[in-house]
């Protein structure tokens, strides 16, 4: 069990500086997730250019590890398709219950939350932008004004 303070200098200025904290006016898809354990919430926006993200809206309403999350989201997700935030989800969860060292590629800069590894409590508020990005995609592919060729 890690000993590190999961709200280490890094996380928190990842918290503090959030991009695209804004709502998108007409996205393809929108979905909002919240951690029924610590009612950490957040919202995501996106636009798709074919099978990539070309914009990103996100309305966070977080713990700091949460904000984080989202704050790394923010930053990387343009240009990401479906796949690759599905792979950072999957591996930041192998790092939250050490099963693996944590997201490679765009999403690397989540490794910073490592140390909340040992607060299970805090994995749901960590989790929940890539969860909402995912659902954000599903829901563009499925809109019929949007849907993808």
């Amino acid at each position: 069990m890690s000993t590190a303070d999961p709200y280490s200098r890094d996380v928190l200025q990842l918290a503090a500086n959030i991009p695209h904290l804004e709502r998108l006016a007409e996205p393809h898809g929108s979905a909002r997730k919240v951690s029924r354990l610590c009612g950490s919430e957040v919202a995501v926006d996106l636009l798709l250019d074919g099978e990539r993200v070309s914009a990103v809206g996100l309305d966070v309403s977080a713990c700091a590890l949460g904000q984080a999350a989202a704050s790394v989201l923010g930053a990387n997700i343009t240009g990401a398709d479906r796949a690759e935030i599905a792979a950072g989800l999957y591996a930041l969860n192998a790092m939250l219950t050490g099963a693996g060292e944590g997201p490679q590629g765009r999403f690397e800069a989540l490794r910073v939350l490592a140390p909340a590894r040992s607060y299970p409590a805090r994995h749901g508020s960590i989790r929940l932008a890539l969860e909402a990005a995912l659902a954000a995609f599903d829901d563009a592919r499925n809109n019929p004004a949007t849907r993808l060729s």
